[in-house]
């Protein structure tokens, strides 16, 4: 489990901070954005980043829900992307576990990253509820 520290949060930042509940140890950011203008796709996306430690614990799952919920149900957003370099499977492990599906005609080279194997990014999309 883990808590929303406040107190880390910095003005104008789109990610929320979170520390372990047991610990209180800093465990990473979890939050929504704008997609950039650079970006071959639009939208608002969701993204993550813990430090290691954290991971295979279910932080990155659990937060990554807390913040759709936020974005489908708060904001009203009618779709959340996601995106992670090709190789990242444990990303993408996520991405499936909350209900993302993956969109290959949507996979692109990012721009800012020099030729070579982590250039590659795949996208995920999942659209809210129609229920909701």
């Amino acid at each position: 489990m883990y808590y929303r520290d406040p107190g880390l949060l910095v003005p104008g930042a789109r990610a929320t901070p979170w520390r372990s509940a047991a610990s209180a140890e800093f465990i990473g950011f979890t939050g929504l954005g704008t997609v950039g203008e650079d970006m071959p796709f639009t939208g608002v996306e969701l993204g993550w980043r813990l430090a290691r430690p954290a991971w295979g614990h279910g932080y990155a799952t659990e937060a990554a829900l807390a913040a759709l919920e936020y974005g489908f149900d708060i904001v009203g957003l009618p779709e959340i992307v996601a995106v992670t370099m090709a190789g990242n499977l444990r990303s993408q492990a996520v991405m499936r576990r909350i209900g993302m599906t993956s969109d290959p005609a949507g996979d692109f080279d990012d721009p800012d990253v020099d030729e070579g194997p982590l250039r590659r990014h795949v996208l995920y999309r999942k659209r809210r509820d129609p229920e909701n």
